[in-house]
Formats: C-alpha cells, sequence, structure tokens
C-alpha cells in the first residue's frame, strides 16, 4: 500500500503570512488536523489544530484584552509553525509512513512528491486503513488465533479449515503478540486475524479448535441499531 492511495490529496495550505486567526477558522470550517505552510510552492511549515487550541486557551486564560487582540489581529502563522516538519513522500509505503511517525511521535505528515505538497496523511487515514482491514464497514464476523508459529502452509490450513466448516474468507493477516512469550527458537509468535461472512461463528471456531488452532476470542458482527420509535402524546 502506498501512501498516494490512502492520503488528503490535494490540500488545502496556507502562505506563512496567514493571520493565525483565519489558519484556526480554516481547520474548524474543514475538520482538519493540520495545514501545511507554503510559500512559492515550498514547504516552508505546518500549523496544526493542536497548537492552535493550546495557543487559544492560554490567551483566554490570561484574559490579557492586549494579548487576545494580537492572537486576533495581528500574529502570523509563521510566528507558531513547526518549521521544517517531518515529511513523507508519495511514493513511500504505509509501512514506512507507520514507522516513521512512530519513531517521531508524530501524528501526520506533509506529503510530498519530490518537493511539491500533494497531500497531507494522518492518523484518520490509519484509522480508515484499519477499518477497512478488519471490515468494519461491512460487519464481518471476526476470529483471532494464536499464538501460533508462521510455517510454510499455516495460514492455507486456517484458511482451508474456515471455509470447510462455512466461512467465506474476506481477509486473513498476521499481527504480533505483544503480550506472547517469545518461541523457543527466539522468533515471535503471531496471531492471525480472520475476518469473513458465516452464518454460525462458533462452527468456525470449534473447527479451528478442533485442527489445533487456538481461538482466543471471536466476534460476531453487531447489527445496526434501529431508530427509536418515540411515541406521540395522547
Amino acid at each position: 500500500m502506498l501512501v498516494r492511495d490512502w492520503m488528503q490529496a490535494d490540500p488545502i495550505t496556507i502562505a506563512s503570512d496567514t493571520l493565525v486567526s483565519q489558519a484556526k477558522r480554516l481547520l474548524a470550517d474543514h475538520n482538519l488536523h493540520a495545514l501545511p505552510v507554503v510559500d512559492d510552492g515550498r514547504l516552508r511549515g505546518l500549523v496544526t489544530r493542536a497548537n492552535l487550541l493550546r495557543m487559544g486557551a492560554f490567551v483566554l486564560r490570561t484574559q490579557d484584552p492586549d494579548e487576545f487582540n494580537y492572537f486576533v489581529t495581528r500574529l502570523r502563522v509563521r510566528d507558531v509553525m513547526v518549521r521544517r516538519p517531518a515529511t513523507i513522500q508519495a511514493g513511500d509505503t504505509m509501512q514506512q509512513c507507520l514507522r516513521r511517525g512512530r519513531e517521531l511521535g508524530v501524528a501526520q505528515f506533509p506529503v510530498l512528491d519530490g518537493e511539491r505538497v500533494v497531500g497531507v496523511i494522518s492518523a484518520n487515514e490509519i484509522f480508515q486503513i484499519a477499518a477497512h482491514c478488519l471490515g468494519a464497514w461491512e460487519r464481518r464476523n471476526g476470529l483471532t488465533i494464536g499464538p501460533v508459529r508462521l510455517e510454510p502452509g499455516v495460514i492455507g490450513r486456517v484458511a482451508e479449515v474456515a471455509e470447510r466448516a462455512g466461512a467465506v474468507l474476506q481477509a486473513l493477516f498476521p499481527v504480533l503478540g505483544r503480550r506472547d512469550a517469545p518461541c523457543s527458537d527466539g522468533s515471535s509468535p503471531c496471531r492471525l486475524i480472520v475476518c469473513f461472512d458465516a452464518g454460525d461463528v462458533g462452527a468456525v471456531a470449534a473447527a479451528l479448535a478442533a485442527d489445533g488452532f487456538p481461538v482466543i476470542e471471536s466476534i460476531a458482527p453487531v447489527p445496526p441499531v434501529a431508530a427509536a420509535r418515540i411515541p406521540h402524546p395522547a
């Protein structure tokens, strides 16, 4: 998965001489978490909603009319932006993006194509990827198996057993169990997430358990909540 396929393309950008009050309004009106600061086609900085909210809260706490007036009418984005922000390239993989975000403790990146800003990627897009992988929008059934040691044929065997029990597989992928003890050879065991459609989740779980795959948890999709009927007054 490449960053260009998941980023917010053609992002709203602002110039460094924009008033902070205008930047704050843009963030709120468009429900954004960050705005790249671009001058003459070059990325100069990043202004974030969290940064502006903290600054606004400080000004309000002081209750100083001069500070408030300066914040609203004179303070510019260049005075508060993150200079030389961490960036990611559009052709980088999402794995690279995630690793970089974790290493730097950054929740959003301007996305560059060379030196041109072409997008923004943030925790919102990461959430969307996780939702797609787990089938949140499709209301899939799910099982977690593990810990298991990945060897040739293990994933194929899980798929075979699940399908024989009536599952229509949608996704099957390993994740590293954070609390699982290492195997005797020092390798890390995995947990397998199995997403599928089936009329009987219990039958699929029982079949996998009978075949030697320990089922940690099984989840059936929650049906949509029906709209509450409000009785008319008599």
